[in-house]
């Protein structure tokens, strides 16, 4: 494995081909081994992962002191090749129930405020709302952003899950690094409108769920019992018939990775780093074992009839169910 690196948008920082989302670290996926976390973030640095990726709101506060804690720790070398992207704007109540987003500049500064003490930094990378306020215009969320830069605490405006015309409104206001969202073999919704506003405007796509959150990493069993506190319990992909079909999908996916000698979750990350030098795949691994599978997948050359065979085995719009539930993509500017 050799790390490649790209480049987020026409202004913003160079990054790992890959990078490291961290949230299912503290919350989403059921328990998590806070020990083997830290251990994970090393092992990516030490890799050569530049880009960790997280929110404010993943475990209300808890995976940025994670985050906080691997840098800490990590070599001195190590921590200052680091970049962290931070998502905020998501409310949460006590009970961890979700209430909302909030964009206004003064909340914008606020979340800051909080993120930089946890991560015990002096910037933020990259700086986005999660999810787009519908009572606040994306101009004036970004504006605070880029007040932010000016005052030195953040270097590079995100953002995620919005659609073309809001990525428009949101670059005339200030230069756009990258746009988080979820692109996957079986999540190709961007690839109509949004993808090619990105590219038109020199906006790169750091994408999340790139395994689907497991469903399609061949790992995934039909017969996985799921805790109630993991996501993907809820996960309109992972139920029932939606559930069966899907991973049909990955049986036919495993038997064009065996026919390369790679795995099925490989195969899968390839397919996404392939789609341009636009697109930093975000790996989710919440252990050294499945890290360095997913690193596996810088060395994956897929060649015109692998990408054909691949297509032909999870066409388009061949995925079952949504890709949240239905409360939670009326929040998505993205899928409208």
């Amino acid at each position: 494995m050799t790390m490649r690196t790209r480049t987020l948008g026409t202004t913003g920082p160079q990054v790992s081909a890959l990078g490291l989302g961290c949230m299912g670290m503290s919350a989403l996926y059921g328990d998590a081994d806070r020990a083997e976390s830290v251990a994970t973030i090393h092992a990516a640095l030490e890799a050569g992962v530049t880009l960790l990726d997280t929110g404010d709101f993943y475990g209300m506060g808890h995976n940025e002191l994670l985050i906080g804690e691997a840098l800490r720790t990590a070599p001195a070398a190590r921590r200052e090749q680091a970049l962290v992207s931070v998502k905020f704007g998501a409310l949460r109540g006590p009970d961890g129930g979700w209430t909302g987003y909030d964009g206004r500049p003064a909340a914008v500064k606020n979340f800051a405020a909080y993120s930089l003490q946890r991560l015990g930094v002096d910037h933020i990378d990259v700086y986005r709302i999660a999810r787009l306020d519908p009572d606040v215009p994306i101009e004036e969320t970004v504006g605070a952003i880029a007040e932010l830069i000016e005052q030195g605490y953040v270097r590079h405006v995100g953002l995620s899950e919005v659609g073309a015309e809001t990525i428009r409104r949101a670059a005339a206001v200030a230069p756009i690094a990258d746009l988080q969202i979820e692109y996957s073999l079986i999540s190709r919704g961007i690839e109509e409108s949004i993808l090619p506003t990105t590219r038109e405007l020199g906006i790169s796509v750091t994408a999340y769920g790139v395994l689907s959150r497991g469903l399609i990493s061949g790992h995934f069993s039909r017969d996985r019992q799921l805790a109630a506190n993991d996501f993907r319990a809820y996960s309109p992909r992972f139920q029932g018939d939606n559930l069966q079909h899907n991973l049909s999908l990955v049986d036919a996916l495993r038997k064009i990775a065996e026919q390369k000698g790679v795995t099925v979750a490989q195969i899968a990350i390839a397919w996404v780093l392939s789609r341009g030098e636009d697109i930093v795949p975000l790996i989710g691994a919440r252990t050294r074992e499945r890290l360095d599978e997913s690193l596996g997948a810088l060395d994956v050359t897929l060649d015109e009839a692998d990408l054909t065979a691949i297509e032909q085995a999870v066409p388009a719009d061949a995925a079952a169910g949504d890709r949240y539930p239905t409360a939670a993509m009326a929040h998505l500017d993205s899928e409208r």
